[in-house]
């Protein structure tokens, strides 16, 4: 997992409340077993009819928003299912992270665990960045795990509240096996110590 610290990028706004798991990937999609190749899937249902042609006006189909690494969206986002596979559709299509007033705990959750990062904001703020963005020709703001802040170059600036532990994680890019291997030494140690019973022995050749 790749460390988060600073990063500045383009913000796309999804206007949307509640927007869950299910509207971010749909099921129909769930099929692989990379955590790759979901992006193009991304808000499927928004974005394509159900014959599979591109529907006009969805937001980040607009080309000020190519290239957007940013999203920003209304409350409660990540609700619904508990599926990986919504970060993952995230990530792959380019974002680094979401701004919204409230998240779904569990998708907040798989986000800490993925190294994307969701930060929140009081209603009034990610309405204003909301606004920024849909406003602005190529609005962009920096967040800054480091200061655990938001900001622009037009006066914005918002602290967010963030779990020591998530924090520590993904400013040092630490997911689960990264928070295990810490202890490696220990592990090899305990392992040296406690040998496997001979039943549990892999064969010799």
């Amino acid at each position: 997992m790749k460390p988060f610290r600073t990063h500045s990028g383009r913000v796309a706004p999804l206007d949307r409340v509640n927007v869950d798991t299910d509207q971010i990937i749909p099921k129909q999609f769930l099929k692989r077993i990379e955590r790759t190749g979901f992006g193009q899937f991304l808000f499927y249902d928004w974005r394509f009819s159900a014959d599979g042609k591109k529907n006009a006006g969805f937001i980040l189909d607009e080309p000020r928003y190519a290239g957007a690494s940013i999203l920003v969206a209304g409350r409660n986002f990540g609700c619904g299912s508990s599926r990986e596979h919504a970060v993952w559709a995230l990530a792959d299509f380019g974002f680094h992270a979401v701004i919204s007033s409230s998240f779904a705990d569990i998708f907040a959750n798989n986000s800490a665990k993925n190294g994307f990062l969701t930060v929140l904001l009081s209603e009034d703020e990610a309405g204003e960045v909301m606004r920024r963005a849909r406003e602005l020709k190529e609005y962009q703001v920096t967040i800054d795990l480091e200061k655990c802040e938001v900001r622009d170059d037009q006066g914005f600036r918002a602290n967010f509240p963030i779990d020591g532990f998530v924090r520590h994680c993904l400013l040092n890019g630490l997911d689960d096996i990264g928070l295990t291997l810490q202890h490696e030494a220990e592990i090899a140690v305990y392992e040296e110590r406690h040998p496997l019973p001979l039943e549990l022995q892999p064969a010799k050749p």
